[in-house]
């Protein structure tokens, strides 16, 4: 009865994910339209027109895009979340760190990073390590505070069990702090996602052969807007997928959220 029960509750929560993207989808692409039909042009081309371009060789020719710009991507984040949960820890549990860090990721955290993308550039070249490089720096701040913060609102009370029944430090980290820190990381990487997307959109027009920014830029300099509006399409769903993966690794690892 229980096992029907928890079967029941997860289709019913897969049909809501799924009357969600629907809905999300459909609003979207009325507002393309709309957009088309209002600005009267081709610099807006319909989706219609858009898909139907994006046929076999269209995705012969982006596949190299589509790679650079993933791996880009997929590192950027890896070592985001690395490094934004290790500090993060530290400062949630380390006075000393607490001290000596916050300070300067709070005087850091809002100086606009994209201002140091020449300077990088001329440091590291026109190539990926700049490109990962500006992606880190303006996301792993989110998720350093996100974990700090994550980790600073767990309630003493949810230690108090396992102290009482002799638990070390490391059991209490595993079994509470890093559940907390996970859901902290989660959170912050959603977010992180959409602004490093941004910034690998930006930073791949910077003399680089292969990524989807760079073929997006150089559509626009043909005046292709299909191609533009097709790049953007790649991009967008190359992040959408990403998001999806997230939503699985939420259901799959915290099931108790």
């Amino acid at each position: 009865m229980l096992s029907d029960k928890k079967v029941d509750e997860t289709r019913n929560y897969r049909m809501k994910k799924i009357k969600s993207f629907l809905i999300g989808a459909t609003l979207l692409h009325l507002l393309w339209i709309y957009g088309h039909y209002f600005v009267n042009s081709n610099i807006i081309p319909t989706p219609l027109t858009v898909y139907r371009s994006m046929g076999g060789e269209f995705w012969i020719m982006m596949l190299p895009h589509i790679f650079h710009s993933l791996w880009r991507l997929l590192l950027s984040l890896l070592i985001s979340i690395i490094t934004g949960l290790v500090l993060g820890l530290i400062l949630a549990q380390s006075t000393w760190a607490q001290k000596l860090l916050t300070p300067f990721i709070y005087f850091t955290y809002p100086i606009p990073k994209m201002a140091f993308l020449p300077l990088v550039m001329v440091v590291m070249g026109m190539r990926n390590p700049s490109i990962i490089t500006m992606i880190i720096l303006i996301i792993v701040f989110q998720i350093i505070i996100n974990v700090r913060d994550g980790v600073n609102a767990i309630p003493e009370e949810m230690y108090q069990p396992l102290k009482v029944l002799g638990a070390s430090k490391l059991q209490l980290f595993f079994n509470v702090t890093f559940p907390a820190a996970l859901s902290s990381i989660l959170s912050s990487t959603r977010v992180a996602l959409g602004t490093a997307t941004s910034i690998l959109f930006i930073t791949e027009n910077t003399g680089i052969r292969y990524g989807i920014g760079r073929f997006i830029f150089d559509a626009q300099s043909r005046i292709a807007w299909i191609q533009v509006f097709s790049g953007i399409v790649v991009l967008s769903s190359l992040a959408f997928i990403l998001f999806l993966l997230l939503d699985l690794l939420e259901s799959r690892f915290m099931k108790w959220k």
